[in-house]
């Protein structure tokens, strides 16, 4: 290959280089020769440079490292490489151990470059010229390999003999883009175990497979070596490594590998506590506990102010470079700790006489080792650290260990590390409301949580994007506090529905921006290792289970997800989850879905309460003058156009800022929003002489009043704090906490509120306390959790539909033909979720209004009041005598339960397709909110009596 590409004048230099280097050789005092020659074309790279086998040099060229950043990481099906490598088979002759390397990579000329994305036959999707090379035992086990590859999620790998040698020959499939630094990386892993190879191969396939084939050999000097395991046992340990490194190619402590300090288990597992230490290290101290103690945590200002406290502290404190810094300290620490973790997790499947040929050297480590109980490594951690900084950081990793009820980390196969843990060391006072369940997933792409508060919960699955460093800075400290505001703000949004709150949020890394699907298939896949039993041995294998508990998670789309719940559900049916239909909301109707922003299932209940205040206003709303972050391209901003009468005065979305005083043309909105597209898009041609648009990409803009915008990104950014003529404000997306306590100050003019209305459409958009300041500056505002329901409601009934039916009829009544032809049922069933929608919305709002004519008290509180209060007394029905009054229990449900699922398949068959658990959960959520919504939180000690005496059946009174 190399003679076929390379020019005849190419080849000279190279050989002249080589020369080159042996005369400069003779020039040195150590005669030692040095060879760095790198040639990189468009097409095509040779590099060739001089090495101990064996051997990872930090200091050298990295040329595997190169090559991973720019020929392999940024591969796709149309634009990729391949690379060969070699190495010499006898030392350099000037004595040294020294071998000559050589890599070669090659552009990809595809015999079909655009295959479909599930063909796995190899003679389509091959290179050219790996076909024509390749013998055909080659093709027959990448054959079999891209087979698998293309049905799995995860790496697939393989080991082969070499026939006659010691020599063994590793191959490893994988999706094409998931797994950054793999090809260098893998290099870090035998080398750790004293092998070398002798040649190496990266094939990339027009379908997105990647294949790499190592052979590999002991380290001259090694083969017989005490202190290093015999080749077979090392490769037998790479083949169980394989998957860990996939899940993290580059770990914070790859520096402790390469040097052979610590294994690639103990750096993957202190890379997962260091991610852990970042969001759960109390670092707050006795004054913040004193302080929390002194004020009211019912208090909805003081609970913020103290989350303001809490974000500081942490931040300030201890950054996580810091962290990272104190942790690399600390490696005989870190093998310690690692220990006491994997006593607990690590399962030796088949017992040690039964294991494959031989036992793991992780299990062999365990039993040499002495592993250590959480008190003796807590003495161990107080004598070793140096400060009080370094005590609360390596502690934690004690807290870690204890925290953790089971993981995937030992499963011979997956795609990023999840851990259940329990919630039971989250500090009171700062998380008031306790947890049900905690997970935590990291991969290379991400880092992420699964957080819900009762066992049966839903919300959806949010995949966070951060613009540049700082952003992502600021995201990853609040990561966990984010999520849990998300899930504890859905707990109460979910009072109308059986299900309890729950929340999973994603954070993209920084470098690792476009990797939105790539992460959410690696969240998914590892979450679904903890929920399944193993059904593949050596694919899956048993865990340590020390929750012991079967669980359901229920997820649906959110912001950045929604065009990949289709995958989700089909995973989930692949990996033969029995609860797959209901996994996902939100899903394609092709799937039984009913997709949220299609049917303006959220925008319904914020419309519900925009019209509402118009109603109690006596206000046209086609005189109303809007203002709106989240624009046409969005789920609640495009419904917000299409379902209202308003006259829009700005926009603010991700691409900038669009705003007239006279009013945006509605006919180039509602094109804009029925093709879901940004205000980038606007013809501003159709704007007025006052009317502007600046993007986040302009400088030094403008405006019609003369006013000079030197950065767009900040001005979008800052927009909605601008004292505007509108009179309602609807915040449709835009980041948490966007208005905060430091400046809300600017939507506050003489004490009186420059904002008459807010429907907080977007979750968490206003902080709790800015909520407060502005209504008592006249402000009317309807927050999140009372406003913004309409979705869950609707993913709650489309579950419900799926518990309902049998496999058939849920095919027949909620499928969406192929041709897009909607079963009638179907149809019927998504208007009837929109009057459901509608109701709930219009009962909570009414609520909220009687109750603060009544009492004074803000809405924003009313609202969580509310919400406490329909959420206890759901929770004290399920647990009475009430459930087992049966007359009373099949009334209830028969009220409860949408009419055309009675209709079409009967109470008594419901009643026995419905899990227990869940009807018990409509049971209580539909007589509590009810009751609440009628009476308010506070009702007399006889309205309860009144209530249920208008409920029982008359047989029964």
């Amino acid at each position: 290959m190399y003679f076929q590409t390379e020019t005849v004048e190419v080849i000279a230099s190279h050989i002249l280089s080589l020369y080159a280097a042996k005369v400069a050789a003779y020039a040195r005092d150590d005669k030692r020769l040095e060879i760095r020659l790198d040639k990189e074309a468009e097409d095509h790279a040779v590099y060739i440079d001089t090495s101990r086998p064996g051997v990872t040099t930090t200091d050298g060229p990295r040329y595997e490292q190169r090559i991973d950043e720019k020929y392999i990481n940024g591969a796709t099906a149309t634009d990729s490489f391949r690379v060969e490598t070699f190495r010499s088979s006898s030392p350099l002759p000037d004595n040294s151990e020294q071998q000559l390397r050589c890599y070669f990579v090659y552009k990809c000329q595809f015999a079909n470059p655009n295959p479909d994305p599930e063909e796995t036959n190899i003679e389509i999707v091959g290179d050219k010229l790996f076909l024509q090379k390749a013998t055909e035992n080659t093709k027959a086990i990448y054959q079999e390999l891209l087979i698998n590859a293309v049905a799995r999620s995860g790496p697939v790998i393989k080991m082969f003999e070499i026939e006659g040698s010691r020599e063994k020959r590793l191959v490893i499939a994988y999706r094409q883009g998931s797994a950054m630094g793999f090809f260098s990386a893998l290099s870090d892993l035998y080398h750790y175990y004293r092998l070398t190879s002798s040649r190496k191969y990266l094939e990339n396939f027009s379908n997105g497979i990647t294949i790499i084939s190592l052979y590999l050999r002991p380290t001259p000097g090694y083969e017989n070596s005490s202190r290093h395991p015999p080749i077979e046992a090392a490769v037998h340990q790479i083949l169980k490594e394989i998957s860990l490194l996939y899940c993290i190619p580059q770990n914070k402590f790859q520096g402790h590998f390469i040097s052979g300090r610590l294994s690639l288990q103990e750096t993957i597992y202190a890379h997962c506590v260091w991610v852990f230490v970042q969001q759960f290290l109390n670092r707050l101290g006795s004054e913040y506990t004193s302080l929390a103690a002194i004020l009211d945590s019912n208090n909805s200002a003081h609970a913020e102010l103290l989350s303001k406290l809490k974000k500081r502290l942490r931040s300030e404190t201890f950054t996580s470079d810091y962290i990272l810094e104190i942790i690399q300290k600390y490696p005989d620490l870190i093998h310690r700790l690692y220990l006491n973790f994997a006593n607990t997790h690590y399962v030796q499947t088949r017992g040690e006489a039964q294991d494959d040929f031989l036992p793991t050297l992780s299990y062999l480590r365990l039993q040499v080792d002495e592993v250590l109980n959480a008190e003796q490594l807590k003495d161990l951690v107080s004598k070793t650290v140096v400060s009080e900084n370094d005590r609360m950081v390596m502690q934690s990793f004690l807290t870690f260990n204890a925290a953790v009820l089971k993981t995937n980390f030992y499963t011979p196969t997956k795609v990023a590390l999840s851990f259940r843990l329990s919630a039971d060391f989250l500090p009171k006072h700062e998380y008031p409301d306790p947890l049900y369940g905690m997970f935590i997933i990291i991969s290379s792409e991400f880092r992420g949580f699964h957080l819900r508060f009762r066992d049966i919960a839903r919300g959806g699955i949010r995949i966070v994007k951060s613009r540049d460093k700082e952003a992502y800075a600021i995201n990853a400290r609040s990561l966990f506090d984010e999520n849990y505001n998300l899930a504890n703000t859905q707990q109460r949004k979910n009072k109308d529905i059986p299900e309890g709150g729950a929340k999973g949020v994603l954070l993209l890394d920084v470098n690792h921006q476009d990797k939105v699907a790539v992460a959410f298939h690696k969240y998914i896949d590892s979450i679904l290792d903890l929920l399944l039993p193993p059904a593949s041995p050596g694919i899956k294998d048993p865990i340590v289970d020390l929750h012991g508990q079967d669980e359901i998670l229920f997820m649906g789309p959110d912001e950045n997800s929604a065009p990949l719940v289709n995958w989700a559900t089909e995973h989930a049916r692949k990996r033969g989850a029995p609860w797959w239909k209901s996994f996902f909301t939100g899903k394609s109707p092709k799937l039984g879905g009913i997709p949220h922003d299609r049917f303006a299932m959220t925008t319904l209940s914020v419309r519900e309460n925009v019209e509402g205040i118009y109603r109690k206003m006596g206000i046209d709303q086609t005189k109303v003058r809007m203002f709106q972050t989240g624009g046409p391209d969005g789920d609640l901003g495009s419904n917000g156009i299409l379902l209202g009468k308003e006259q829009y005065v700005a926009i603010v979305d991700g691409s900038g800022v669009l705003a007239d005083p006279n009013g945006l043309d509605r006919e180039e909105l509602t094109r804009l929003a029925r093709s879901r597209k940004m205000i980038c898009e606007y013809d501003v041609s159709k704007l007025s002489k006052d009317g502007y648009r600046v993007l986040c990409d302009d400088s030094n803009v403008t405006l019609p009043s003369g006013e000079v915008v030197n950065n767009g990104t900040a001005f979008r950014n800052t927009y909605h704090l601008r004292p505007g003529n509108y009179d309602i404000f609807v915040p449709c997306g835009g980041r948490p906490e966007s208005i905060n306590l430091n400046n809300v100050s600017s939507l506050i003019v003489d004490g009186k509120s420059v904002v008459p209305f807010i429907v907080e459409g977007a979750n968490l958009f206003v902080t709790q306390d800015s909520k407060i300041r502005l209504e008592k500056a006249g402000c009317v505002i309807y927050k999140d959790a009372s406003s913004n329901k309409g979705g869950v409601t609707s993913s709650s009934l489309e579950v419900l539909a799926s518990l309902s039916f049998d496999d058939a009829g849920f095919t027949e009544h909620m499928c969406v033909a192929k041709d897009g032809t909607p079963p009638p049922f179907y149809d019927a069933y998504v208007r009837e979720v929109q009057e459901t929608i509608k109701r709930n919305a219009r009962l909570e709002f009414e609520a909220i209004w009687r109750e603060n004519e009544r009492t004074g008290v803000p809405r924003s509180v009313l609202s969580d009041t509310l919400s406490v209060a329909i959420t206890q007394l759901d929770e004290e029905l399920q647990k009475s005598e009430l459930w087992d009054n049966i007359p009373l229990r099949k009334a209830t449900l028969k009220d409860a339960l949408p009419k055309l699922l009675i209709e079409k398949i009967g109470l008594e068959t419901l009643l026995e397709r419905i899990p227990d658990n869940y009807l018990r959960s409509i049971f209580g959520s539909y007589l509590a909110s009810r009751f609440v919504y009628e009476y308010g939180p506070n009702p007399s000690q006889f309205a309860f009596f009144d209530f249920m005496g208008k409920r029982m059946p008359k047989e029964e009174i």
